[in-house]
């Protein structure tokens, strides 16, 4: 009797537990927007989320984490789905460098991505935390051009996430089905005029 109250009881605090696991992996999306200035679109996106304890060991490790950035830009169209405008693609690479004891940061266009951004900076850090708030502030980045469109709808679908297959191939089959290594957000914003219309 008392082997299967205590069972009952681990049941349940492992219930209890899972929503709190879940729940301290959260990805947050902040300030997504989409601006139009002459000619060109701009997406702003503030990401809010914390490292998991198991990802920034590999960090720490060695292993450099990979996130990547997509943004497309989509016409609205009410008699049909909306059509692909422009599609970019960023990828930032993290790394903790054991010699020098600091944090790099890496952005280029993703493989396979508009190479025609001819995107590739690199930017050292003292703390992995400076290296989190550049990874997860997005600021103007360009996603495509748009001539005279008056009276058209334009909308921006953004995506943020830890790309899994970027990982060495042990660690990779490792995280599978993990959820300390979902680290993903996405949302939808309308296109905005520059002052705000």
């Amino acid at each position: 009797m008392l082997e299967r109250w205590v069972r009952t009881l681990r049941l349940v605090i492992w219930l209890f537990a899972l929503p709190l696991a879940q729940a301290q992996n959260a990805v947050d999306l902040q300030q997504l927007r989409a601006d139009r200035t002459a000619n060109e679109v701009l997406v702003s996106a503030s990401v809010g989320f914390e490292l998991p304890g198991v990802v920034e060991d590999a960090l720490m490790k060695g292993i450099p984490l990979f996130f990547m950035l997509e943004a497309d830009l989509l016409q609205e169209r009410w008699y049909w789905s909306d059509k692909k405008v422009a599609g970019v693609q960023r990828q930032l690479r993290l790394a903790y460098q054991p010699l020098t004891r600091r944090w790099r940061v890496s952005a280029t266009a993703a493989p396979g991505g508009d190479s025609s951004q001819g995107l590739a900076l690199s930017q050292n850090f003292d703390s992995l935390a400076e290296a989190m708030a550049t990874i997860k502030q997005i600021s103007r980045w360009k996603v495509g051009e748009l001539g005279d469109s008056e009276g058209t709808k334009y909308r921006v679908e953004f995506r943020f996430r830890l790309d899994l297959g970027q990982l060495p191939r042990p660690f990779q089959i490792g995280a599978i089905g993990q959820s300390e290594w979902d680290i993903q957000a996405s949302g939808r914003v309308p296109l905005r005029s520059e002052g705000g219309k």
